[in-house]
């Protein structure tokens, strides 16, 4: 079912709307509300609805009990319906020019609909809220206008996305009202009955303040008898009887002190397990969110406040960077207890310069018996004085921290080392629905889940928060496809970064800065673990414990840039290092500010030095965990980012991966690139250029160009012994693997004699170099024995119109038939 809100005025500002006794009896036509009950039912067609209902003419207003009844219930038919129409005929869809787009703007901050009583249920009630213009046009959705509409009301946007109202205060949920207005004084009470969740039976004729003593009065019964004006219903239920002194000292939340919030989404499990943590136990509790930066941890810890603001007596926010910015904070603090408490004989004598007496005195204050119900965050705690760090700007925490054993503390922090408190690690959004969420949201773009581009380019910023709210705070601003933005960020990162506008959300960090404070601080630590950092940029972002830096990453580990990966344990039997797909976009754009040829080299000599021979044990397993590295180094070759001069053995290994895992076509790029640096570098009659003219022969065979496959291993054959000469050809093994692979594609081709003639040169090298019965020798005797089989049957199969005997043949070519497939010989 829709519902509808008309704002339909006459000039004189009476609402011209059809009421109930109008559409009974078929009149009312001739209104302007009659147009916009024919537009809320296209709509509700159009949307796939059955049912709409407008709450100017389906109350029949007449009837006392029925309009009581619709009254006290309206809240809930609002919240049940499947999408409510808030239709503005003081609102124009605007044509494209900028000017117009504006004025539009301003128009929707100036809706009359923002300071009608009545209609604050209906912004909030409903999961679904679409605004249309005096054309009938759709504007936005209540989700993709939430931050405008916060600015214009006041209204929490918690509130706006559906949270429980009885997470907000009674004073809180009162202020909502204050700026709107109803046509009937008496209304201005109950409008308010849903908001608060009571009931009562509305008295017109009443006035206003005895409306709102009676809703009071009604509020009071319900929570338990025991109002606190500041405090919500769960606050009320969970203190009675507690002794708790709120009032001695209660200190007002300072909005100001939190860094402005994103759009929150998700997290619903570390909310609840970090609610617990703290509330589960009588004495102090101290949690910690711990994460890679911009993954989200103020933002939990902001969301947590809000939400949770009610349980607790006072809520202080600091900065815990530096030791100067904590001390700053204790003094907001100091002055935030004063304003409410100016009498506190603890903070008032205190000397706001003297920083230390100012720490002492709030700590002492948070000491007092039954002050037991405040909450301290401790924000960007990201450098703890530890033994080995010698930044001067590392803080010890300790002396910051309240002693009593009560209270409540959280600490966001990107180091491992802080051993304060229980730790909730904070990963990335696992689900895309909650990626998507935000990238609409900060984009503004509304029906983009469909969309394949914008899957595409969640799954690259791999649920990182900060990353996903630049993305869409630069495609609110750039009227930039889906798919362009994607390219950008594969292409030109740093550049599409350094223009994105900044989020007020993230202070003064951007995706391009919000990691290069860590990265400093590893530097003084130890340059080895950033020179690491930098050489990872080179390779894939999940890199293995087999490259033997285990120390250095150690350090990366501790300040969350890099993660012990387990699910490599399970994929391959042992573990590894990852790194977030943002910061490794990080790490080659910001610290490898020029692509540095010199890493870029190692990098492809490390991956190609670790490349198994097939028959190696567990080298399937190996060359696995190597092929997106081997990819990494395959990019880079092709957009010529690497100087390959000398590497051809390195591009030879890579090759005979490729092959190995059956990407063909990437291996003859490797071998083709391999062979042109031999034949510069050597000759062409080399034998390290005639090994890989082999190769490059053994993979068109598996490609089944079999006349390029030809000339290859001819080409090599004779290289071989124009090198070598016949004496040293008999013993060079890659010369005898040529023969062997010749004689494979001899075979294939029908050429049996000249296969029966290589299988024969082979046989007697191997037998001399590795003994007759090496594997190679009994592979090579089953071959020629299979030649010997496919001669006979051929023979049987011509005399078999000669002979009387022939049909007498027909079982005895069926086993020749057999053996020969048997040893693989066509």
């Amino acid at each position: 079912m829709a519902l509808i809100r008309l704002l339909q005025r006459e000039a004189d500002g009476k609402i011209d709307e059809v009421s109930f006794q109008e559409v009974e009896a078929g009149t009312g036509k001739n209104k302007a509300g009659w147009e916009k009950i024919q537009f809320c039912a296209r709509q509700a067609a159009a949307d796939g609805l059955q049912y709409f209902w407008v709450d100017t003419c389906c109350i029949d207003k007449k009837n006392a009990v029925e309009l009581d009844a619709a009254i006290n219930s309206m809240f809930r038919w609002y919240q049940n319906a499947a999408r409510c129409y808030v239709y503005l005929s003081d609102v124009s869809k605007p044509d494209t020019r900028a000017d117009t787009q504006r004025e539009r703007e301003e128009a929707f901050r100036e809706s009359r609909w923002f300071t009608q009583g009545w209609t604050l249920q209906e912004l909030i009630a409903p999961k679904l809220v679409d605004f249309f213009s005096l054309e009938n046009e759709r504007l936005k959705s209540k989700l993709s206008l939430e931050s405008t509409i916060h600015e214009i009301t006041d209204i929490e946007k918690n509130a706006l996305r559906g949270e429980a109202l009885s997470n907000f205060s009674i004073k809180e949920r009162r202020s909502w009202a204050e700026r709107r207005n109803t046509t009937v004084e008496e209304d201005a009470a109950y409008c308010l009955i849903g908001i608060f969740d009571v009931s009562m039976v509305p008295n017109y004729g009443e006035t206003r303040d005895q409306a709102f003593r009676r809703l009071e009065e009604e509020i009071h019964k319900s929570y338990k008898g025991k109002l606190f004006i500041y405090l919500s219903l769960q606050e009320v239920i969970g203190l009675t009887g507690t002794g708790v002194d709120f009032e001695q000292f209660a200190v007002g939340l300072n909005l100001a002190s939190l860094p402005e919030a994103a759009q929150f989404v998700a997290r619903e499990k570390e909310l609840s397990n970090v609610h617990e943590l703290l509330h589960s136990h009588s004495n102090r509790t101290c949690v910690v969110f711990h994460g890679l930066g911009g993954i989200g941890k103020t933002q939990l810890a902001i969301e947590y406040v809000r939400r949770y603001k009610e349980r607790y007596s006072a809520m202080f926010w600091l900065n815990a960077n530096d030791p100067d910015s904590l001390q700053l904070s204790f003094r907001d603090v100091a002055q935030q207890i004063l304003e409410y408490h100016p009498s506190t004989s603890l903070l008032a004598g205190v000397d706001s310069d003297d920083l230390d007496q100012v720490v002492y005195a709030v700590k002492a204050w948070l000491d007092l018996q039954k002050n037991t119900r405040w909450l301290m965050i401790y924000d960007n705690y990201d450098s703890p004085k530890t033994s080995g760090n010698l930044d001067r700007s590392a803080v010890d925490i300790r002396q910051y921290l309240p002693q009593s054993d009560q209270g409540s503390i959280i600490i966001t922090t990107r180091s491992s080392r802080v051993s304060q408190g229980r730790h909730v690690y904070i990963q990335k959004l696992l689900d895309i629905k909650e990626s998507l969420e935000i990238l609409s949201n900060m984009s503004g773009r509304e029906d983009i889940a469909e969309d394949p581009s914008a899957v595409e380019l969640v799954k690259e910023l791999d649920g990182l928060p900060l990353a996903l709210s630049t993305a869409g705070a630069y495609l609110e601003h750039v009227p930039m496809a889906l798919s362009d933005y994607l390219g950008f960020y594969k292409t030109s990162w740093l550049k599409l970064q350094t223009t994105s506008p900044q989020l007020e959300s993230y202070e003064d960090r951007s995706l391009y800065t919000t990691w290069q404070i860590t990265f400093d601080r590893i530097q003084q630590q130890n340059p080895a673990s950033a020179n690491l950092l930098k050489l990872w940029a080179y390779f894939d972002r999940r890199i293995y414990d087999e490259l033997n830096f285990n120390e250095a990453a150690a350090l990366l580990c501790s300040f969350g840039l890099v993660d012990i990966d387990r699910s490599l344990e399970q994929q391959f039997g042992s573990g590894g290092y990852s790194m977030h797909s943002c910061v490794h976009s990080w790490t080659e754009f910001v610290p490898n500010k020029k692509w540095d040829n010199s890493l870029a080299r190692l990098a492809l000599r490390c991956v190609a030095s670790k490349v198994p021979i097939r028959d190696e044990r567990d080298s399937w397993i190996l060359q696995r965990r190597l092929l997106q590295h081997a990819v990494r180094q395959e990019q880079a070759i092709l957009e010529d980012k690497v100087d390959i001069e000398g590497m051809e053995l390195a591009l030879n290994s890579l090759g005979n991966l490729y092959v190995d895992q059956g990407k063909l076509a990437e291996a003859e790029v490797m071998y083709t690139r391999a062979l042109q640096g031999y034949e510069e570098a050597l000759g062409p009659k080399h034998t390290s250029t005639l090994d890989t003219v082999n190769n490059l022969g053994n993979l068109y065979a598996d490609q089944g160009k079999l006349a390029e496959a030809e000339v290859m291993c001819t080409r090599a054959l004779q290289g071989y012994e124009h090198a070598l000469g016949p004496e040293l050809l008999r013993s060079y093994l890659p010369a005898l693997n040529t023969m062997f692979a010749f004689g494979d594609l001899c075979s294939r081709i029908g050429r049996k004699d000249k296969a029966k003639g290589m299988y024969t040169r082979a046989l007697s090298g191997y037998t001399t170099v590795q003994g007759p019965s090496s594997k190679w020798c009994r592979q090579l005797k089953d071959r020629l024995q299979a030649l010997q089989v496919a001669s006979a049957e051929l023979k049987i199969g011509q005399d078999e119109f000669t002979e009387p005997w022939a049909v007498k043949s027909r079982s005895l070519k069926r086993n020749l038939r057999k053996l020969a497939r048997r040893l693989n010989v066509g």
